[in-house]
């Protein structure tokens, strides 16, 4: 078997073996978890809230993609927390475990709602932004991978964990994970 279509069968694979648990580390079926993520959206949506995405790396990637889509496509008002003026700016005068941290303690208001994208699940400044959106009393959906024991695993109110062991598998599947969810919100079917 080829390289690539080996690729394409552990990407199918490790998609249907995502886990998806509730803030009480409470196994959830994969496409309920979806609809609660779709029923959170929606609120921030009908209430005139907002929804933040965080990301490092590939992931600050999605994250600014997502935002587009969910603003430009979906209507829901969407920001990703990786302009770099703001990023470089807290980094040096506060530190970069506050570089999510920061912004969300500003912004982040009750009926919000943070998409946090790591595939470690462990980086200090995604734990860091968490912990400022539950202070802000905003929903919190986590998207992780890597070791099943990641702090970010334990953190949302969803929390999406790829069993994989490399990153680009572990983004791949975050990024379809993140379009089923906003596609399916939005009534969009390739099929």
């Amino acid at each position: 078997m080829s390289y690539f279509n080996q690729y394409i069968e552990v990407v199918n694979e490790r998609l249907k073996s995502i886990s998806c648990t509730d803030s009480e580390g409470n196994p959830i079926a994969t496409q309920k978890a979806l609809d609660l993520w779709r029923s959170f959206a929606l609120a921030v949506k009908s209430n005139d809230k907002t929804q933040y995405f965080i990301g490092n790396g590939a992931s600050a990637t999605m994250a600014s993609h997502m935002a587009l889509d969910c603003s430009k496509n979906a209507g829901l008002r969407s920001f990703a927390l990786n302009d770099i003026a703001a990023l470089t700016a807290v980094g040096n005068d506060i530190g970069n475990e506050a570089l999510f941290f920061a912004p969300l303690s500003w912004y982040c208001r009750p009926g919000d709602l943070l998409i946090a994208i790591s595939s470690s699940g462990n980086s200090p400044n995604i734990i860091a932004g968490i912990q400022a959106a539950r202070k802000a009393s905003a929903k919190v959906i986590t998207l992780s991978g890597m070791k099943h024991d990641n702090k970010a695993r334990k953190l949302g109110d969803i929390n999406f964990y790829v069993p994989a062991n490399t990153y680009g598998i572990v983004e791949c599947i975050h990024q379809i994970m993140l379009h089923s969810w906003l596609d399916e919100m939005m009534h969009v079917k390739e099929w």
